[in-house]
């Protein structure tokens, strides 16, 4: 509700180029600061395991992970189709996860993208979006990195309406959803090992390159 309130929150001084983005960071400071403290946690303990990770397995074996992280990922995906009236959407959704989960030996083989039917990732931060909810102001989360308060908040609902965490706080093994959770962090760190690498090297300002990076690939996902 908190965040809610805030995203209606009057706007501030802007620049020109930060109004053409949609960019809102009121609390710059504190976010910059922010992030160097996530930087300093990141070069001690997720990029070293995310180049151990990469180190210790084949292309092949992490494309087999990440389909069966991303298969798992479905309901939540499908869940947030219909919340956008995306009909069609929820139902190519729907046939990835039956089709990869039967014959892709439990979503390891993406079978459904081979037969014409791509991921499309939704969460219900675009659901929000596709209901004319404004980003609200720019915020770097502890640990989580780059958000916006109602992309904050959508990762929040999915994380709690997930039925499969769900289902598996029900069956008391929540250190089943925990090391799932750990995987896609360390999965989705090592995707990033070049891109993050090469922020750091070559921006001028690697807080606002973090900053429109995030805006431009949120955009992307909105727009489909």
């Amino acid at each position: 509700c908190i965040a809610l309130i805030l995203l209606s929150s009057c706007a501030q001084n802007r620049s020109e180029e930060e109004i053409a983005m949609g960019i809102h960071d009121p609390i710059e400071e504190v976010n910059r600061v922010t992030l160097k403290l996530n930087d300093v946690v990141d070069k001690a303990v997720l990029e070293p395991v995310a180049k151990g990770y990469r180190a210790v397995t084949i292309p092949p074996w992490r494309k087999a992970i990440s389909n069966f992280l991303r298969n798992l990922s479905s309901p939540v995906v499908i869940g947030n189709q219909l919340l956008q009236g995306d009909l069609e959407g929820a139902g190519n959704a729907t046939a990835r996860v039956v089709i990869n989960t039967l014959a892709g030996f439990g979503g390891i083989m993406d079978l459904a993208a081979d037969g014409g039917i791509p991921h499309e990732q939704e969460d219900f931060g675009q659901t929000l979006a596709t209901w004319g909810l404004g980003d609200g102001m720019y915020v770097v989360i502890p640990l989580l990195g780059p958000s916006t308060l109602r992309d904050a908040s959508g990762r929040l609902v999915d994380s709690y309406a997930d039925p499969l965490r769900m289902y598996l706080f029900n069956i008391e093994e929540e250190h089943l959803h925990y090391t799932r959770v750990g995987a896609t962090i360390i999965n989705q760190r090592e995707q990033l090992i070049e891109v993050i690498n090469d922020l750091r090297a070559n921006s001028f300002d690697y807080y606002a390159a973090v900053r429109s990076a995030y805006y431009q690939n949120r955009r992307a996902l909105i727009n489909d």
